[in-house]
């Protein structure tokens, strides 16, 4: 009889390989090679003449459709982020640190969409039907109509699904799911792509929304192969500082909406709320400017936020300089450092340097260049930036300052929060709808000598 041929592959990026090995040779990955017992290839070996497969119906690109229908939560924020509400038939993946709130946001989302009329099921595979109740108590929510289950066999799941056709469903989550078709253990690669791809089938074919957790590894990435991102509609990350209150809902994939947007939330003892300003939340504890502060006018997805920038400049006492960074590029932070002391003669050496996003926001755009150089500028020199002004631009290698998309939603947020002035690149519009002076800048060298009276 012959042996079914065993396939190894990475974890990390999906790479098969013909047998084991310490260290992956397409992404150098160690220790992420793991086995794999390959499905039952009865389909694949039979003559693609033996059967013929129907005819599909083909459409010009001039088709119109009536438009998705969707329902909201009620949650503005998780509405925003999934692109104006849940759409039927739709698979969603959310991923995010162990604790950070995952199953409390679903858990609230899915007591919404029940109280207004959608066939909820609530299904954990990692949590037993009486936990899940006492967190339910302890948010308010036990009268909700969702209905409950703690399971982790796949088919016995669909079979129940298949039965009772609800209009949505949250597995918590993908990586507790066995499915007794494939011959590795829960939370394998093989696992977690049968499941993902029964799940989704099931949603495409029933015209139920499923939304799936993920859990993530030590890089922040959601663990299992990347095909599962693939697989589903939307891709969402929870993300969050476990020392702050503050929790934002990110989408890096959506189908149905624009990727990239966010919901803010923050986490109290009776569950997660919604944060209708952000910018003033993240700006709540800003005082008297001081020394080592700037504030951002960023744009996350479709929403403007602000939110302060702070740096720390310190002589060190060792012979390597720290470069500390959180909320931000590392690397991004050593090319600003390298073009301050290169085109402005502005040296960092010997000095310690610690740059902070306030609130636990992730700053992702290169539009904060401007006001991280003008943070380190300011604690180097400890010299506080005007009062009431909003900073954003890219640097370029060169030293000259870009302008950047969306500068009017900037500066528009930035006078609706009672902000007087902004530092911007110059090339952009006027801004003279906003009402804010606008000062506007054309290199790094013109903004050291007009700020800090040094060039």
């Amino acid at each position: 009889m012959a042996r079914a041929n065993t396939s190894y592959t990475c974890t990390e990026c999906g790479a098969v390989h013909s047998k084991w090995s310490g260290q992956c040779d397409a992404c150098g990955a160690w220790n992420s090679i793991t086995e794999e017992t390959p499905l039952s290839a009865a389909a694949g070996t039979q003559s693609l003449g033996a059967s013929r497969g129907r005819t599909i119906t083909l459409t010009d690109l001039s088709a119109r459709e009536a438009p998705l229908p969707r329902t909201q939560s009620g949650l503005a924020e998780l509405d925003r982020v999934l692109g104006g509400g849940l759409v039927p038939a739709s698979a969603i993946l959310v991923g995010g640190d162990p604790g950070i709130g995952k199953s409390t946001l679903l858990l609230q989302a899915a007591a919404h969409f029940a109280a207004r009329g959608l066939k909820t099921f609530y299904i954990s595979g990692e949590e037993a039907a009486a936990q899940v109740r006492m967190r339910a108590d302890r948010l308010g929510l036990s009268d909700a109509p969702v209905q409950l289950a703690a399971e982790t066999v796949l088919r016995d799941i669909l079979t129940t699904l298949d039965a009772e056709r609800p209009d949505l469903v949250i597995v918590d989550s993908i990586q507790t799911m066995w499915s007794d078709s494939v011959g590795s253990a829960p939370g394998s690669v093989s696992q977690v792509r049968a499941a993902a791809h029964e799940l989704t089938a099931f949603a495409k074919r029933r015209g139920s929304a499923v939304i799936l957790v993920g859990h993530v590894t030590k890089d922040g990435q959601i663990a299992g192969p990347r095909v599962v991102e693939h697989m589903v509609d939307t891709v969402l990350y929870f993300e969050g500082e476990r020392g702050h209150q503050f929790r934002i809902l990110r989408a890096v994939k959506n189908r149905f909406g624009p990727a990239d947007e966010i919901g803010v939330f923050e986490m109290t003892g009776r569950g997660l709320s919604e944060v209708a300003n952000p910018s003033a939340l993240f700006l709540s504890d800003r005082g008297t400017p001081a020394p080592g502060s700037a504030v951002f006018a960023g744009i996350e997805g479709t929403r403007p936020v602000l939110v302060e920038i702070q740096a720390l400049v310190a002589p060190t006492p060792q012979s390597q300089p720290r470069r500390s960074v959180v909320g931000w590029d590392g690397g991004r932070l050593a090319m600003i450092l390298a073009v301050l002391e290169a085109r402005c003669g502005i040296p960092f050496t010997g000095l310690d340097v610690y740059l902070n996003v306030a609130g636990g926001l992730k700053i992702g755009e290169p539009a904060a260049d401007l006001a991280v150089a003008a943070a380190l500028l300011s604690a180097r020199e400890d010299t506080a930036l005007p009062a009431e002004c909003v900073v954003f631009g890219e640097i370029s290698l060169s030293g000259a300052l870009r302008p950047v998309g969306q500068a009017e939603n900037r500066l528009k947020e930035a006078a609706k929060l009672g902000f007087s002035s902004a530092i911007a690149p110059a090339g952009g519009k006027p801004g003279g709808e906003s009402g804010l002076k606008v000062t506007r800048m054309t290199d790094l060298t013109a903004f050291v000598g007009e700020i800090f009276g040094a060039g």
